[in-house]
């Protein structure tokens, strides 16, 4: 006889319940298993594609952990150092763009600098309430990181993590499902497969698509004589996910920079201008529809929610799980509207007397 509904909500209640206080108390702790967690649940299917062609599970397992050391080594040899510097000779130039900035104000929008006029009163507290807010999420991130990752400790742990949970994930998944209860082991699992098939979608999607442009804008910059292409095309790459939001960072940074070093070349300008328009075309027409589909579920404004919640929340952990977390709760949403709609609190008794007749 099954549990009546109200003992079943009291006890998934209790667990919810469970979870967060375990994500809020151990978030710092468990970071490197959330990582390793993250990486062998995108490398699962290559593994599955190394298994289907004759491949044992471990033999699969250790070409990838091969492959994976190499290409992180030459990472760490050929780009990590070129990105590193050019950050360094980013934050230092600063100041002296921020000095032509000022110049070029002085020559062309004189009325932006007089003490008196509204715009330029606007302006300072516009210019103090992005620094405070600045510092503050930089203390934010620099205590998450700093207070309960050790670089090193991180290095070891994920790679262990995610070779270890790489090689057992087929096991772990049906033990779950051995686990779950038997009046809604169907129910779960399709929604389990609904979930699946959003993240598989947009993480593993998403994540080739940012890789690409990334790569793409980096090197087409450095190819146009821009200086600090590769941190420029890093960040493009890297808020690729949310819809614009890369290209309009990306763009903003590169076309401001190339404004500084090419004033009155507007050919080069144009050139930079043009890679981000050009990266957003093959963005909207061929990556994101072809790596990621039409019907990922999440929706921009949904996903920014749901990293902002959980970034406040939980610190960097709650950032790494807001996408499954919200791609879960859409697919839940979803389900229990659908189940709202063939209800009787939605069709009403008129609607129930009729099907009875």
């Amino acid at each position: 006889m099954a549990l009546p509904v109200k003992d079943q909500l009291r006890y998934w209640g209790i667990a919810t319940v469970v979870f967060v206080l375990c994500l809020w108390a151990l978030g710092d702790v468990l970071l490197p298993f959330v990582i390793g967690g993250a990486i062998a649940y995108f490398l699962d299917p290559v593994a599955d594609r190394l298994e289907n062609l004759g491949l044992s599970r471990m033999a699969a397992t250790a070409i990838i952990t091969v492959v994976g050391i190499l290409s992180f080594a030459l990472m760490i040899l050929m780009v990590v150092p070129a990105l590193i510097t050019q950050l360094i000779e980013l934050v230092e130039v600063m100041p002296s763009l921020f000095q032509q900035l000022r110049g070029f104000i002085e020559q062309q929008f004189p009325s932006l600098l007089d003490s008196e006029s509204n715009t330029h009163q606007f302006l300072v507290s516009l210019g103090e309430t992005l620094k405070s807010k600045t510092g503050d999420v930089l203390q934010t991130v620099a205590a998450s990181l700093g207070s309960a990752i050790n670089v090193v400790v991180l290095l070891v742990i994920v790679p262990v993590v995610t070779v270890y949970m790489l090689l057992d994930w087929d096991r772990m998944i049906a033990r779950i499902g051995d686990l779950l209860p038997r009046d809604h082991a169907p129910t779960i699992k399709r929604l389990a497969e609904e979930i699946d098939a959003v993240l598989a979608s947009f993480v593993r999607g998403m994540g080739t698509v940012c890789l690409i442009l990334g790569t793409y804008y980096a090197v087409a910059l450095m190819a146009v004589g821009l200086q600090f292409g590769l941190i420029v095309g890093f960040i493009a790459g890297l808020v690729t996910f949310i819809p614009y939001l890369g290209a309009l960072i990306g763009g903003t940074l590169a076309i401001g920079l190339a404004l500084f070093q090419f004033w009155g070349d507007w050919a080069h300008i144009g050139l930079v201008a043009g890679i981000f328009a050009l990266g957003q075309v093959a963005e909207g027409n061929f990556l994101t529809p072809k790596l990621v589909g039409n019907s990922v579920g999440l929706h921009p404004v949904w996903l920014l929610l749901a990293l902002s919640v959980f970034g406040a929340l939980f610190g960097f952990v709650g950032m790494l799980v807001a996408v499954p977390v919200a791609a879960a709760l859409g697919v839940i949403a979803r389900f229990g509207t659908s189940v709202y709609l063939d209800s009787r609190l939605y069709t009403g008794l008129e609607s129930a007397d009729r099907e009875d007749s």
